[in-house]
């Protein structure tokens, strides 16, 4: 494939945050004396901020679920502020990219300020053209309402576009925006939905000649 842009997600693919998350959730919860296992916090990977909370709601009912998360985002966030590790691979093709001039734009579930946050601690901002986030939509993954912005954002139409995502909600959702998408695995592995949605690799480094570069 030759792509004429490229939009990356970000926690779980560029950035390697879904591990520090997970990390969080699990100390804080057992502080708590929470009975939450594993399989809950994956299920919640690619998730919007709104779809956790109402989970947590479901399952905790509102106080407990709204001290959980207030607890896990205040120890998260110091964690963001000292700038989280990267994905093997991210610098990289980053760099690859931008110095052969492919537009690149950032879709990401994580609300505005957080994400800005992040991508400048991570000293990775300046190689994005174009950001949109889960503040910016009406509707978030796997609405392909993101993907369709950043491709605007970048002035590229959607099927001329690359998307890179870890999570089935992501790869649904530039499936549904017409994008051609590669899908690297995090935590969760991939599914028979996402094989047969996006061509699917181990690691950024795989990324590469999937982009002839």
């Amino acid at each position: 494939m030759s792509a004429r842009a490229v939009i990356f997600d970000m926690d779980g693919l560029l950035i390697d945050s879904e591990r520090v998350i997970l990390d969080c959730w699990r100390s804080v919860a057992a502080e708590q004396a929470l009975p939450l296992d594993d399989a809950l916090w994956l299920s919640m990977v690619g998730m919007h901020d709104a779809a956790c909370t109402e989970l947590l709601v479901r399952l905790l009912g509102p106080a407990k679920a709204e001290r959980l998360n207030s607890d896990c985002k205040d120890r998260y966030d110091l964690l963001v502020e000292k700038g989280l590790p990267l994905k093997d691979g991210a610098v990289g093709l980053l760099q690859e990219l931008s110095t052969r001039g492919v537009p690149l734009a950032i879709a990401t579930s994580t609300r505005r300020e957080r994400a800005l946050l992040k991508l400048a601690r991570c000293g990775i901002d300046h190689y994005f053209g174009a950001l949109a986030t889960s503040s910016d939509v009406a509707h978030p993954k796997p609405a392909p309402d993101i993907y369709l912005l950043a491709a605007k954002r970048l002035g590229v139409s959607p099927e001329n576009c690359t998307a890179l995502e870890d999570s089935e909600m992501g790869v649904r959702a530039a499936h549904a925006a017409g994008m051609t998408v590669i899908q690297v695995p995090d935590l969760v592995p991939a599914s028979d939905l996402t094989r047969s949605l996006a061509q699917v690799v181990a690691s950024l480094h795989e990324v590469r000649p999937l982009l002839r570069l």
